[in-house]
């Protein structure tokens, strides 16, 4: 096996060719190493320090599997298989999705652990490949407002990506989560290769701004029993179970986090909880509530309209 071609001059730029048929100069392709740990907050990547360049390079008719020059390089199956569970990736090759997957840095993170923070300069998109994650925006007082709960095979900041911002809204872990960052340059070289990728960011983007919409109509005209009873139910339908009682469904770990999904204080929660529960429309067991009847939650959340 030849050795991997670190200089870029070696070949000519017309005649450098990577896995996914874009070609690349001596400063333009980084291929970023993760700590032995491989947890933590993404690093802040600078040349200096953070990464190193690295030309994939082929022959033209020889083989188009691209050489790598460091064990830290070996393909991952499991990221290749996160990466095409992701909407933005889903009509990519085995090898477009093996590129990708080279490339992306692994982190794990413990609940609670910030992953990014609002401001901060943008260093790539990121995808869940395991546990769960917290968008949110915070306020000067410290309230938070929890823009979306993203779980295995989501992905968040394409936007800054592309518009070159810093991060609108800063991530934690909720869970023990395992986390992929894909770089900008990456992502910004697959999208110049697969226009396909840019059209389904701009769905998924779409879909987000109505969300965000909905967040502020909810926020702006709406009460806080209101707000409530609209998040038990949603929970209800997206993963509530049958009992002899009713429906039942899992609260988050703490008020105060509930509080910061539906954009109230934690003693608004309990205290509108413990309304609904003297009503008869739900019973409480700790973090599960139990919904008596659906139907005449659905009634109470119409009348409050």
């Amino acid at each position: 096996m030849k050795a991997p071609v670190r200089n870029a001059q070696a070949f000519p730029p017309a005649r450098l060719i990577n896995a996914i048929g874009l070609r690349i100069s001596n400063d333009q392709s980084p291929r970023f190493r993760t700590s032995p740990a491989g947890s933590g907050r993404f690093p802040s990547l600078t040349p200096a320090r953070r990464f190193e360049f690295v030309t994939l390079s082929v022959r033209p008719g020889s083989s188009p599997a691209p050489q790598y020059n460091s064990p830290v390089a070996e393909i991952k199956v499991d990221h290749a298989r996160t990466l095409a569970k992701v909407h933005i990736f889903s009509e990519l090759t085995e090898s477009e999705l093996a590129f990708l997957a080279q490339r992306a840095v692994a982190r794990r993170f413990s609940p609670g652990d910030t992953v990014f923070s609002e401001g901060e300069p943008c260093v790539g998109m990121v995808v869940v490949e395991s546990g769960h994650i917290r968008v949110f925006k915070s306020s000067a007082g410290g309230r938070e407002q929890v823009l979306s709960i993203e779980g295995p095979g989501s992905s968040v900041a394409e936007l800054p990506v592309f518009d070159g911002g810093n991060y609108p809204a800063s991530v934690s872990a909720i869970d023990e989560a395992t986390l992929l960052l894909v770089s900008k340059q990456d992502f910004q070289a697959l999208c110049m290769a697969h226009p396909q990728v840019a059209l389904k960011v701009l769905r998924v983007v779409g879909a987000r701004l109505r969300r965000l919409v909905g967040i502020i109509e909810e926020l702006s005209f709406t009460t806080v029993r209101h707000r409530l009873a609209s998040f038990l139910l949603r929970q209800a339908r997206a993963q509530g179970k049958r009992t002899i009682d009713g429906v039942e469904v899992a609260l988050p770990v703490t008020n105060q986090e509930l509080a910061s999904q539906i954009g109230t204080v934690r003693e608004l929660v309990s205290r509108n909880l413990s309304r609904f529960q003297s009503e008869g429309f739900l019973k409480i067991n700790g973090r599960n509530v139990t919904i008596l009847d659906l139907k005449a939650l659905e009634a109470e959340l119409q009348s409050a309209q």
